[in-house]
């Protein structure tokens, strides 16, 4: 499918864009402004990000140097390699304005003031779609989202596949808020059958960018999705224990994959687990496990959170309560 075909289709499901970069509005912020910010992700709940303000957006939206199947993106039209690299600066204000035209129809049915809120910038989350560290000035562009006024928190979602970008955010001084590496297997076999990553060295890439983490000089979280019947053995339990342990990021997050999407072509709804099953297998891996304790869990949205006993961060960022 050609680039231009994609936009189009994109937009069809609710994606603002500029260039190749997009933003959404999720189903949570919806669900925050219909309920005059009483119900929220638990990204919210866990840690204090915003919900309500929340700006999830992709610098390269088409592009991942992995293909995995649990993904409810169109995995099957992504490249690994962006053909252009979009202006951060121009980037920004075009998403925000974006975003503006997709909430507008809640005006007539909700709070103004609450929508009003909703178009403010408080949490910027850089995950939509895509792999954002393919993104040539990635640097440049979390440290003009940190520099907004109004901005609280900077979250990036990778697939850590792309460590030497890890290193220049550091080195230029533009590490996000909290930076998140996905992970889906403890060992190559496995990771490759659920990844399909077909790069020449992408699990010692992979490797290196989970060796950083401990020695980053801002909040890491390993976020661990967990595929009945893929990932969740007895076997495999061990040696995610094993690895994490190594690892040692501030935070754990087991969620369960979701059915959703164009992932439903590719599995079964009895590969998502329930919030039972995830709790069971949380607490199966803590037992494993003793640098780490359980720290929270947003059960419709199937996720335990566990916290390194060492971190030095406090688990909210900022108090909402």
């Amino acid at each position: 499918m050609k680039l231009d075909d994609l936009i189009i289709d994109f937009k069809k499901k609710k994606y603002g864009f500029f260039e190749e970069a997009s933003v959404q509005i999720c189903e949570w912020n919806k669900q925050a402004i219909r309920t005059n910010a009483k119900e929220h992700c638990y990204k919210q709940d866990f840690y204090g990000a915003d919900t309500l303000s929340c700006h999830q957006i992709a610098p390269t939206t088409f592009w991942c140097n992995n293909s995995c199947i649990f993904c409810w993106r169109p995995k099957e039209y992504m490249g690994s390699k962006p053909n252009k690299t979009v202006n951060p600066e121009k980037m920004i204000p075009a998403l925000i304005s974006e975003r503006k035209k997709l909430l507008q129809g809640f005006y007539g049915s909700f709070k103004k003031e609450v929508v009003d809120s909703a178009l403010e910038q408080k949490h910027w989350a850089i995950s939509l779609s895509g792999e954002p560290t393919l993104y040539k000035k990635l640097a440049e562009l979390i440290i003009l989202l940190k520099e907004r006024k109004g901005t609280e928190t900077v979250f990036l979602v990778s697939n850590g596949q792309n460590p030497k970008t890890l290193l220049d955010l550091w080195k230029k001084n533009s590490l996000p808020t909290q930076l998140y590496i996905s992970m889906i297997s403890p060992i190559e076999k496995n990771y490759k059958r659920i990844t399909c990553n077909n790069e020449k060295n992408g699990w010692k890439n992979y490797l290196k960018s989970l060796s950083l983490l401990k020695l980053l000089p801002c909040r890491t979280v390993i976020r661990l999705t967990l595929i009945k019947g893929m990932n969740d053995s007895d076997e495999l339990l061990e040696k995610f224990a094993e690895l994490l342990e190594v690892v040692q990021s501030d935070f754990i997050e087991i969620k369960s994959y979701m059915w959703i999407g164009m992932s439903r072509k590719r599995l079964v709804e009895d590969n998502m687990p329930s919030h039972d099953y995830v709790r069971g297998f949380s607490k199966k891996i803590l037992d494993k496990m003793p640098s780490y304790k359980f720290e929270n869990e947003k059960i419709n949205s199937r996720i335990v959170l566990l916290k390194n006993k060492n971190s030095k961060f406090k688990t909210k960022i900022i108090n909402r309560d």
